[in-house]
């Protein structure tokens, strides 16, 4: 057994609690062997100064859009989708998935985040990029049937089914996988309910985007005269293991559902914010008893992949969508960004206690805008940016130790990120 001592530093506990403490890590096994008074390790990790926190967990997004940061920006989702990105989108080759990958890997790892969900195509390429990186993904293909023939409707939904079986429990189990239809009004109906229903025998779980906007509501309310949740419940889409993204426009009715069935949501406020998408009743689903993770959604709609700013936007958005400054304070946005989105994807992660995953931030607190420190966890929600983390852990494994990457070239990943984006455009732009 080999070890690894986090050292000097103050550490978070589950309950939010702070206190000065050593993390002795078993980075053989990924787990987290003890916290507190520790003897010296194999190897020693300088978190002096610092505060060491779980890995942030980014439960929703679209990594390789990274190349499209910037690309589209100041319009509604649907003109956004139908104009700018899905054209786009149509250009991506292989090469292009993973380009944009790497570079969101380098972001997600440099700004403390070690899991993170994504729903794309060519996933593949993605997985070989997270088992590269060491960081922990659940990785899906997304499914979209809307203006396809039955034939290759139901090749789309074979790949996500087909990817989600060959790619659970890769990169030594730190990749798990997901059957992910891209939304209840993207998907026909009839094949939504046959694949979930072989998802369910494959013991697959399901991800999905659900009320993001008015437009995906409101027709399933037309044409069904139901909640799109309730819609989602009929369909089978509401487990304990199945996990929705965005959740804006919600009722009380489909949150009783959702807490009911033990169903996640996943909290993007700034996209929301920027497609002008709505705010999400975060405090409700809450005080409901629903889990809610963070995600930051793809770079084209945020535009980074800091889930120290989601944090910070999750605390403030959710004060305006309760009408109250007491909602969602900071307590509970850290609690999102960390062992909320470990919940939902199903990871054994985002808490620092003995026998859990070996998976760390260590933010340095040096910095003038972090001080005075009179609350750690305060300054996580309101003031610490992905900037500060000065080491990043993940399965016991340095992955970046004082800012550099280890994993990951990241010169080279930014080089070639930047020529596989001007092609994509390029030929975009051609059309």
């Amino acid at each position: 057994m080999t070890t690894l001592r986090v050292a000097g530093g103050r550490v978070l506990h589950p309950d939010m609690t702070v206190e000065e403490a050593d993390v002795l890590v078993d980075q053989d096994s990924g787990e987290i062997l003890d916290v507190g008074e520790v003897e010296a390790g194999d190897e020693t990790l300088d978190a002096d100064g610092c505060l060491v926190m779980p890995g942030l967990v980014n439960a929703h997004g679209h990594a390789a859009m990274t190349l499209l940061r910037g690309y589209a920006d100041d319009k509604p989702l649907g003109d956004w989708l139908q104009e700018d990105i899905w054209p786009a989108e149509g250009e991506f080759t292989a090469e292009d998935v993973r380009a944009g990958a790497e570079l969101a890997l380098v972001e997600l790892i440099k700004s403390g985040t070690t899991a993170f969900a994504d729903m794309y195509f060519h996933v593949p390429e993605v997985a070989n990029a997270v088992e590269q990186s060491g960081m922990r993904a659940k990785l899906g293909h997304g499914v979209v049937t809307v203006g396809k023939d039955e034939e290759a409707a139901r090749l789309d939904n074979e790949e996500s089914l087909e990817i989600a079986r060959e790619f659970d429990g890769a990169a030594d189990g730190r990749i798990k996988t997901a059957y992910m239809p891209h939304s209840l009004t993207t998907v026909d109906e009839d094949l939504l309910r046959e694949y979930v229903a072989e998802a369910r025998e494959a013991g697959v779980s399901v991800h999905f985007h659900a009320n993001e906007t008015r437009d995906e509501v409101d027709p399933i309310l037309e044409e069904r005269g139901e909640r799109p949740l309730e819609y989602a419940d009929d369909v089978g889409m509401l487990t304990a293991t199945d996990f929705c993204a965005h959740g804006v426009h919600t009722d009380e009715t489909e949150i009783e559902l959702l807490a009911e069935r033990g169903t996640s949501v996943v909290h993007c406020p700034a996209s929301n914010m920027k497609l002008a998408s709505g705010m999400a009743p975060v405090q409700a689903m809450r005080e409901a008893g629903v889990t809610v993770a963070l995600g930051t959604d793809g770079a084209a709609s945020n535009n980074d992949l800091d889930l120290f700013d989601e944090l910070r936007d999750a605390a403030m958005l959710g004060k305006l969508a309760a009408d109250d400054a007491a909602a969602v304070p900071a307590e509970a946005a850290v609690e999102m960004a960390t062992a909320g989105g470990a919940e939902a994807l199903g990871f054994d992660s985002g808490r620092i206690e003995p026998g859990a995953n070996a998976d760390l931030a260590v933010v340095d607190f040096s910095a003038p805008h972090l001080t005075p420190v009179h609350d750690h966890v305060s300054h996580l929600a309101y003031a610490v940016t992905g900037g500060d983390v000065r080491h990043t852990v993940c399965d016991g494994r340095v992955l970046m130790r004082d800012r550099e990457v280890l994993t990951l070239d990241e010169t080279r990943v930014r080089k070639r990120a930047a020529e596989q984006a001007a092609g994509v455009v390029d030929r975009a732009e051609e059309r």
